[in-house]
């Protein structure tokens, strides 16, 4: 199933989105009483319910899609977590095998969440540096602390893409990710949240980013140092997660500050990234 929530006639709804007519199936009831992510999922999960809801079909050229997800607290971002990616950094092979060791954790503010088409701001006179990220976007749908890798799975409703907009900038400035990962705009999520019935196996997806028609970063999933169900192993030792929450989990080689000269987003520019099973989350640059 893709979900989606989107604004339509001023209101926002919650959908089940079927690709191959591009079409939206919607309920009023869902818009009114399931603004709380969790009671979503539950109704969706309910089919003797939810079968009764579609009191409209919606063609989406004909809706504002907005993030598919509302998490309650920040993003839970993955630092690293491709060796392609390390070593663009300028990073060696002791770095990689550090990272290998313990993964790198850092968040982004849930006020820099958008959704798809809509504009990354460059933030022009607080940055000159702006570079994006291309992720697989993990979303828990069960509560759990504690939870084992062998476990962990079971505790993911779905995945998204997400692009990790970096000010360069100020992550170097600042030294600790936080500020020169959150300004507004710079966590596009989107355009849908698939079920992980429709994606059983996250660690063998096509990953790119594609600027302005240029493909930046092309690789596979496949190349994480730390997969999906790790990740969610060593997040949730001693904190946990909630559903709704949302794990991005890493970046391949690519990025703009990885190129000499670096090229970094300017304004104008066309962002895609695609993942396999997904689709393409596009925002333009402004």
């Amino acid at each position: 199933m893709k979900l989606l929530r989107f604004l339509y006639k001023q209101k926002t709804y919650w959908g089940k989105y079927d690709a191959a007519s591009e079409m939206i199936f919607t309920s009023l009831e869902v818009t009114e009483n399931l603004n709380f992510f969790p009671a979503v999922i539950d109704f969706f999960a309910d089919a003797e319910r939810s079968s009764r809801i579609y009191t409209d079909v919606i063609a989406q050229r004909d809706v504002v899609l907005l993030a598919p997800v509302l998490p309650t607290k920040n993003v839970l971002c993955i630092g690293k977590n491709y060796y392609d990616h390390i070593l663009e950094f300028d990073g060696s092979a002791k770095d990689a095998e550090n990272v290998k060791e313990n993964p790198i954790f850092f968040s982004k503010a849930i006020s820099s969440i958008t959704g798809p088409f809509s504009p990354i701001l460059l933030h022009t006179g607080v940055t000159d540096a702006v570079d994006y990220e291309a992720e697989l976007a993990v979303v828990i749908g069960k509560k759990g602390i504690n939870i084992s890798k062998e476990n962990a799975l079971a505790h993911v409703y779905g995945y998204t893409i997400l692009n990790d907009v970096t000010a360069r900038d100020l992550q170097k400035t600042h030294q600790q990710w936080l500020k020169g990962k959150s300004l507004d705009t710079h966590c596009p999520i989107g355009p849908w949240l698939v079920t992980a019935d429709e994606i059983p196996d996250p660690q063998s997806l096509d990953i790119k980013s594609i600027v302005n028609g240029e493909v930046r970063q092309d690789s596979n999933t496949r190349l994480m140092i730390h997969d999906v169900a790790a990740l969610i192993e060593v997040l949730s030792r001693g904190m946990t997660l909630e559903v709704g929450d949302v794990i991005a989990s890493g970046t391949p080689k690519g990025v703009g500050m990885g190129f000499n000269p670096p090229k970094f987003l300017k304004k104008g520019d066309t962002v895609e990234i695609y993942v396999e099973k997904i689709g393409s989350l596009v925002n333009p640059v402004q």
